[in-house]
């Protein structure tokens, strides 16, 4: 199959409750929204022949786990694309079941950053590595990498702090009708801006939640969807792509997204004019500027304009972004943030997300994610959605 467009359907997805978790192990979450996400599905671990995951993994990684959790695969996948890596799963899964590899894959994500788990282990050398390649920010933690891009964002387009600030008040909007978010309440510009500064331009309240928890979503031939008669999500574009900033040679006012976007686009053969609502990695505000520019939703350098006067609020904006309140407001489980952009996607295809931010009649959505960070070596893929009925 050259292309994976209606190759595989999303028929399962679960979103754990949990944003704080102390006493739970890493195995045990994917134990229990590995269980919601197939009991969503309607299918028993006994129908699951593809598994796929991150590389923090207990014990032996996948070959632990999928004992742990009662599955036996014929096809497994263990890779680490940051926070990119649940949208890759998705088209990685369907590739898997195009190629007859399996029927049934299971996505899943566990984290427990909270409780002081850390993305790598401590002596991991690829970061430090990059870092001296690249020579640019690594040192001084993400904050100070993003507000980099912040800061280069307004210098070339005459972005600002307000506008910035837009993008965390829409999803704080969004979390108010989720009981699960970790920020429940409502913010408005001036207290983005007055919360604390911790990279110039970026204030505390631009920075994603850092949150336990996790995810799962069940990924199945579109035979296999069809006999569960379930409303789920086919698969109808999918890209990745890569970039590097050279030492800040190369333009930091845009990312892998551009590419991936792309791609994803074509092989769905559709536009973003088609496109109500967008699940788009938001680790801190100035993340989703790029993104829409990338994306094609705004031209470039109009992000900021295109997020003002409640731009990205569901029934009101000029698009849908992250109605369940995002990174920002909601959940980032375990510091990949693509699993949850996935699920409320799906949530909106299934027309199951909250009556208050539901986009009526949603037939596409896209879904996209980012790993590392943006003003260094990053990754990012991007998914193509179409309701399935």
């Amino acid at each position: 199959m050259d292309s994976l467009n209606g190759s595989a359907v999303v028929v399962g997805a679960y979103e754990h409750p949990g944003r704080r978790l102390p006493g739970h192990t890493i195995a045990g979450i994917h134990r229990e929204v590995v269980a919601g996400a197939l009991a969503d599905a309607g299918l028993s671990p006994s129908d699951v022949d593809g598994f796929f995951t991150d590389s923090t993994a207990p014990g032996f990684g996948v070959i632990d786990l999928t004992q742990h959790l009662g599955l036996n695969c014929t096809y497994t996948e263990s890779s680490e694309m940051g926070g990119a890596s649940y949208v890759a799963f998705v088209g990685h899964a369907a590739a898997a079941i195009a190629a007859g590899k399996c029927r049934v894959a299971v996505i899943s994500l566990a984290g427990l950053p909270a409780q002081g788990q850390k993305i790598s282990p401590p002596d991991t050398p690829a970061p430090v590595a990059a870092y001296q390649v690249n020579g640019y920010g690594g040192g001084y933690g993400p904050v100070a990498d993003y507000a980099v891009l912040a800061r280069r964002h307004m210098h070339e387009f005459g972005t600002t702090p307000e506008q910035l600030a837009s993008v965390k008040v829409a999803s704080s909007r969004h979390a108010v009708h989720n009981v699960n978010a970790y920020q429940q309440g409502a913010v408005t510009i001036d207290d983005v801006l007055s919360s604390a500064l911790i990279a110039d331009p970026l204030h505390k309240l631009d920075c994603c939640v850092v949150t336990d928890g996790g995810g799962a979503l069940v990924v199945a031939h579109p035979d296999v969807a069809r006999e569960l008669g379930r409303s789920g999500a086919i698969l109808r574009g999918h890209g990745e792509g890569h970039k590097a900033s050279i030492a800040g040679e190369v333009d930091l006012t845009h990312s892998a997204i551009r590419r991936s976007g792309e791609l994803a686009f074509a092989e769905a053969g559709v536009t973003p004019a088609h496109i109500r609502y967008a699940s788009l990695y938001d680790s801190f505000t100035i993340t989703v500027l790029i993104a829409l520019e990338d994306l094609g939703f705004c031209a470039r350098g109009e992000a900021g304009p295109f997020v003002e006067d409640g731009g990205l609020v569901s029934g009101s904006g000029r698009l849908a972004v992250n109605t369940d309140g995002g990174g920002l407001s909601n959940n980032h489980p375990g510091n990949r943030g693509g699993m949850t952009k996935v699920i409320e996607a799906v949530r909106q295809l299934r027309g199951e997300a909250h009556p208050a931010v539901q986009v009526p009649d949603l037939e596409w959505a896209v879904a996209s994610g980012t790993g590392f960070r943006l003003s260094n070596n990053h990754y990012s893929s991007t998914i193509v959605l179409e309701r399935f009925a």
